[in-house]
């Protein structure tokens, strides 16, 4: 916490004390208090500054802006340092948290139709780099800037081998087959539960985000295949009342799911069989010897 407090006493902010929050692996964060006895959460990081705060204040505010999502107020942005309003957890067990979270990011969904899919500059996603190069084509977009971009990746060269990865393009080729046009809408990026706090008044806050215009069901594939409490179910029985949805979307889910998978395995941290997830939803797509 001594290079936190330096940080916020670097731009500015009078702090006297903080304490470590847990969960994060790129950013050393935690809430501070400040010499006004108010509070603030604050992320710095551990090497030399990049553009990753000022990228996360600006998808935060166009979430806000574009699309109506409720997010924390960015205090301080600089190179080493962000500091935003503090949040509260987010209610797990109350089933009218998770109506609420629907509507929601179904209006984030449903007002924010754009004509082109990415994003006007590369993002991030942990310390990797998040394509966002324009396509208008989602099938493209999704094939090389979601899936086939981390193949590179030397974590992911040494978890498939050439049939695995074969087995991916293949799957990419046949996206037009298995996933119905669907417009590119502002998406959060990264909406697994952990992203999902409360703001002071209780509702829905989004946090962490890794924006581009993509297809909405890549927004529901992270809340659907990631631990999430049992309430949350009403997340999904509200958006498809309130949004557009296409049959057999919950089968989809895997396939949108793979990008997390690919990123999760290239940051290091397939300690509970990421790959062999990944081999399993492009079984369809390997050639039998």
């Amino acid at each position: 916490m001594d290079l936190l407090l330096g940080r916020l006493r670097d731009a500015g902010l009078a702090a006297e004390s903080a304490h470590v929050a847990t969960g994060g692996t790129v950013a050393v964060a935690g809430m501070a208090t400040l010499r006004d006895g108010s509070r603030v959460f604050a992320k710095t990081l551990r090497g030399p500054g990049s553009d990753l705060f000022e990228i996360e204040a600006e998808g935060l505010r166009a979430l806000r802006e574009t699309g109506g999502a409720v997010t924390p107020d960015v205090l301080a942005v600089t190179s080493d340092l962000l500091v935003l309003q503090p949040l509260r957890p987010r209610r797990d067990g109350e089933e009218r948290f998770w109506e609420d979270l629907a509507h929601k990011v179904a209006a984030l969904h449903t007002t924010t139709a754009g004509d082109r899919f990415g994003w006007h500059r590369d993002g991030w996603l942990g310390h990797l780099r998040q394509d966002n190069a324009w396509d208008e084509d989602g099938y493209s977009f999704f094939a090389r800037h979601r899936v086939l971009r981390w193949l590179g990746e030397p974590p992911v060269e040494a978890a498939f081998d050439r049939g695995d990865r074969q087995a991916l393009e293949r799957l990419c080729a046949a996206l037009p087959e298995l996933v119905p046009p669907r417009p590119p809408v502002l998406t959060h990026g990264d909406l697994w539960s952990g992203n999902i706090l409360s703001d002071h008044a209780g509702a829905p806050a989004l946090v962490d985000p890794a924006v581009s215009y993509n297809w909405a069901e890549v927004d529901l594939s992270m809340l659907w295949c990631t631990p999430r409490p049992p309430a949350s179910d009403r997340f999904f029985a509200v958006y498809a009342e309130t949004a557009p949805m296409t049959d057999g979307w919950q089968d989809r889910m895997p396939l949108f799911h793979l990008r997390e998978l690919l990123a999760t395995i290239a940051h290091g941290h397939d300690d509970w069989g990421a790959a062999e997830t990944v081999r399993k939803i492009a079984g369809p797509f390997a050639r039998r010897r």
